[in-house]
């Protein structure tokens, strides 16, 4: 079951969780991670998703699995779905 609440975006756990926390900018930590400023910043702001390779590079960085960064954007994507969910779909006959 989904939960009603809605999924908190990955970005804003690596802000609130790890950036903030160990006292580094948001221009140290991309730079850490290898990208730009830029798209560091909109990651952490919610303003783009997590992406496999953004989830390599948090993993190695802080020593997590890409798995656990990628199932939290999963698991936010689908909620969204969930709340425009399709009307138009028709259930498959059964195989006999």
């Amino acid at each position: 079951m989904i939960n009603k609440r809605k999924p908190t975006h990955p970005g804003e756990i690596l802000l609130e969780d790890i950036i903030k926390p160990l006292g580094i900018t948001i221009t140290d930590a991309a730079s850490k991670l290898g990208v730009t400023r830029k798209t560091l910043s909109e990651f952490v702001n919610c303003k783009s998703s997590l992406s496999p390779m953004m989830a390599l590079r948090i993993s190695e960085a802080t020593g997590t699995s890409p798995e656990s960064w990628l199932n939290m954007q999963l698991k936010l994507d689908l909620w969204n779905a969930l709340q425009d969910k399709p009307k138009n779909v028709k259930e498959f006959d059964k195989i006999a």
